[in-house]
């Protein structure tokens, strides 16, 4: 028995899987223009931890057909989270992350497609994760165990089992969300007809890792981290936002931050006389910002499960993995980007089902991938194209 709720509480779903009735035609229109709750049940972990109740929060766009073989689904980054596009509203504080890519004409064009997109496991937004309740009524906190890109996509197959998809047309996603697209591909690949990567790698490298280590280290360092169990009182709000200060600049290109910002000061400040340069400012401005909607356990769950993303572990290696891939992957990558270095695209555009790798130019870096519209429709209208 599956049941799916609304923000409200309101059951949507029970036992069929579909949040609205057939039509007429037999296909099934699943969008709800709010989040909407599925409960996938219990989920074993890598770590040998078992969650009891796993909740999984996703929105949806267009109209499930009567073949049910016209599914994608759209996998976020890190902060992301189901809202792709749409503006804010009262259970989304947040406009739409990828404003553009979903809805009629669109590149995933909902006249065709049925586009799906889930909350990540350990995220905040909905789905099962540290904040969320326990089986005892308290938050799981500290108590929430370490989890996997695996184990998150094990939670994804989980939903689509319960929606009835037993194959997506495609699976689209960049950073985090691309290092989902590739589990998917190599550890389901009867299960995706098209994989689309964009800015993301087959595993998380020593360099990447290191730039992860002081973000998580600036949470844990907080006051307020409490071990992780600090939600009856106050958050560790100024540790995550050091963290976003640091992740912001390995989004970013040098070149646009020297361009946009060089040594400037912020407004009168005077760097001199303890001011601050508007660089400075900016990285402040994004880390308070993301304090605003985020939770500071997930982002240090979501970054250790990061650090472990390796789609060659226990399969052979990388190129053993990219070999069980059957779909046909599309790779793109940002050519300023400094997180997720190109030859990491080239790496996974050796599979043997990859088409030409696609190089976006951009001047933002990392963020590119988010930023340069016109270039990612252009990638996933050809992606998914015939």
């Amino acid at each position: 028995m599956t049941t799916v709720t609304d923000r409200t509480g309101a059951g949507l779903i029970a036992g069929s899987g579909f949040a609205l009735p057939l039509q007429q035609d037999g296909s099934t229109d699943l969008h709800i223009d709010a989040r909407v709750y599925a409960d996938i049940g219990p989920l074993d972990t890598e770590s040998g931890a078992r969650l009891d109740a796993v909740t999984m929060a996703y929105e949806t766009w267009g109209t499930l057909n009567p073949l049910r073989d016209n599914a994608v689904l759209v996998l976020h980054a890190l902060t992301g989270d189901a809202h792709v596009v749409g503006p804010p509203g009262p259970d989304q504080p947040t406009p739409g992350w990828w404003d553009g890519l979903i809805g009629p004409s669109a590149p995933l064009d909902t006249d065709r497609f049925f586009v799906i997109a889930a909350n990540v496991l350990g995220g905040c937004r909905g789905t099962t994760g540290p904040s969320s309740t326990a089986p005892d009524g308290l938050p799981y906190g500290s108590r929430f165990p370490r989890i996997t890109v695996r184990d998150q996509v094990a939670a994804e197959v989980a939903l689509a089992d319960r929606l009835a998809i037993d194959r997506f047309a495609a699976v689209l996603g960049g950073s985090m969300g691309g290092m989902r697209v590739l589990e998917w591909a190599v550890g389901h690949p009867d299960r995706v007809g098209r994989a689309i990567a964009l800015a993301t790698c087959a595993y998380f490298t020593g360099d990447q890792i290191a730039w992860s280590v002081p973000q998580i280290a600036a949470i844990r360092s907080d006051p307020h981290f409490s071990g992780g169990d600090y939600y009856d009182g106050p958050a560790p709000l100024a540790g995550m936002a050091i963290a976003r200060q640091i992740a912001h600049t390995t989004y970013r290109s040098a070149l646009e931050l020297d361009t946009r910002f060089g040594r400037a000061a912020q407004g009168d400040d005077d760097p001199l006389d303890g001011g601050r340069f508007a660089v400075q400012s900016y990285l402040e401005h994004h880390g308070d910002k993301l304090s605003r909607r985020f939770d500071p356990n997930s982002y240090v769950v979501l970054t250790e499960g990061m650090n472990s993303h390796d789609i060659g572990r226990g399969r052979g290696g990388v190129h053993a993995a990219l070999r069980r891939i059957s779909a046909e992957l599309t790779v793109a990558v940002v050519d300023s980007d400094r997180l997720f270095q190109p030859a990491q695209g080239e790496l996974i555009a050796t599979a043997p089902t990859a088409r030409e790798l696609v190089t976006m130019h951009s001047d933002y870096g990392h963020d590119g991938f988010l930023i340069e519209a016109d270039a990612i429709a252009a990638v996933v209208r050809d992606a998914v194209a015939g």
